[in-house]
């Protein structure tokens, strides 16, 4: 047990790690039309979930949230990084990721492919949601501006994340999808 105990304090360390160095490097954000950015920076978290539970998914979900509140205070990139300084905006909605992520991926578990590339897109939706309902609940836009977003950055960025977790997740635990195993995607 106390393997088991250590392994997962690497991994959240580990994907922790990633999240931060995705946020700091600004690749965890892909230019994206109106400049608008799609988000990768959930990645890490829905794959903590998937490997090490909800537990761990939440933790890396935790960091994911305290990095943006202190990058949006720090070094803010935009003028909508000002409500990114809430912590009811910028961390409360990222505690949900790893947790449903979680739930989507042993829900379908017994089809890896299903189940990784649900985990992804739950997990992504999960932060798309959860942000733009507080956005939308703390009045700093209105609920009929929401919908468009989620439209044209939410979908995308579910699928984008339903991809690399299924491509990551794979690989590391060597599942097979269709005829081929692991990293040969």
């Amino acid at each position: 047990m106390p393997q088991e105990r250590t392994r997962k304090i690497v991994v959240a360390g580990i994907l922790a790690a990633i999240s931060i160095f995705l946020g700091l490097t600004r690749w965890g954000f892909i230019p994206w039309f109106s400049g608008a950015s799609l988000t990768i920076m959930h990645v890490p978290v829905i794959i903590a979930a998937v490997l090490e539970g909800p537990i761990v998914g939440l933790l890396v979900g935790l960091i994911f949230g305290l990095f943006s509140l202190l990058q949006a205070a720090i070094a803010p990139t935009g003028p909508v990084d000002i409500w990114f300084t809430n912590p009811l905006l910028s961390v409360i909605p990222r505690l949900f990721i790893g947790p449903l992520a979680w739930l989507a991926w042993r829900a379908l578990q017994r089809w890896p492919a299903a189940g990784l590339i649900g985990a992804g897109i739950v997990g992504s939706l999960t932060n798309t949601l959860l942000v733009l309902g507080m956005i939308g609940v703390l009045g700093f836009l209105p609920w009929a501006a929401l919908p468009p977003i989620i439209l044209s950055n939410g979908l995308l960025e579910a699928g984008v994340s339903a991809f690399l977790v299924l491509g990551v997740v794979a690989a590391w635990k060597q599942i097979a999808i269709g005829r081929r195993k692991g990293a040969r995607l």
